[in-house]
């Protein structure tokens, strides 16, 4: 099976620790950070409408068990855009990537550098891998869901409540997402001007042709955003995990 992704901590996902562990975002503090969060963008109405699901007497009447080809096939399907978007991510962050729908940008390879023109397209590529994962990811969820939805009272519980809860909670995802790439613009700059500082401290001229070759800051920034970008995938992949695991269980 190649449906295994690491466990995330409310408080601190894979990407959240990439962008503290890159100095781009303090990391994020423990305990009830999440849970006070979650309650500021819950508002009353999203609450009750929670409460309804989560009220909802239904059972799972005695003897019933979903359809194990059914959970294998939502199963199959996840790993498929998995694999795909990785894929995806890796090749078109390959120094020699192919045949990609999505480019790798051309660096400017010029002095002195401007920050907003030299980084500007790789925030358009960022942006486009995360367009990609959108039109992927939430599709499969909503299929999922609809799976769940036919298999039994209980699990048609589970998928109402994922609902509601996307409902609630995407608009505000969207936006936080929306703000890497504007972060990683960050990272950018300071490979740059370490770059430049190990230069001026070696008494060593500047040459543009080298910064894309193994151990050039370019090619560290490249590495890092591939890094971001998986670890972005592997947070939006999160709900939909839960539920094909939902459902491998109940039939189980």
């Amino acid at each position: 099976m190649t449906r295994v992704l690491p466990r995330t901590s409310f408080h601190s996902s894979k990407l959240v620790r990439c962008l503290a562990d890159l100095a781009i975002v303090d990391t994020a503090d423990p305990g009830n950070a999440f849970a006070e969060k979650l309650g500021q963008w819950i508002h009353f109405a999203d609450a009750i409408a929670l409460s309804a699901v989560h009220n909802d007497g239904r059972a799972t009447p005695p003897g019933l068990r979903p359809d194990a080809q059914a959970a294998a096939r939502a199963g199959t399907e996840f790993d498929r855009i998995r694999a795909l978007l990785a894929e995806s991510i890796a090749k078109s962050c390959s120094p020699n990537p192919g045949k990609s729908h999505i480019k790798l940008p051309e660096p400017r390879l010029e002095l002195p550098m401007d920050f907003a023109a030299a980084y500007a397209p790789y925030r358009r590529f960022y942006e486009a891998h995360q367009r990609d994962m959108e039109l992927s990811i939430q599709p499969l969820r909503t299929n999922v869901r609809a799976e769940l939805a036919k298999a039994s009272p209980r699990l048609g519980k589970l998928a109402e409540l994922d609902a509601t809860l996307e409902k609630i909670l995407r608009d505000r995802e969207s936006k936080l997402l929306a703000k890497v790439p504007v972060l990683l613009k960050k990272r950018f700059e300071q490979l740059f001007t370490a770059h430049q500082q190990r230069l001026a401290d070696t008494r060593q001229d500047d040459n543009p042709a080298g910064w894309t070759h193994a151990g050039g800051w370019l090619e560290r920034f490249r590495a890092d955003m591939q890094m971001l970008l998986l670890a972005e995938l592997e947070l939006r992949l999160q709900p939909a995990m839960g539920l094909v695991e939902a459902f491998k269980q109940e039939t189980q």
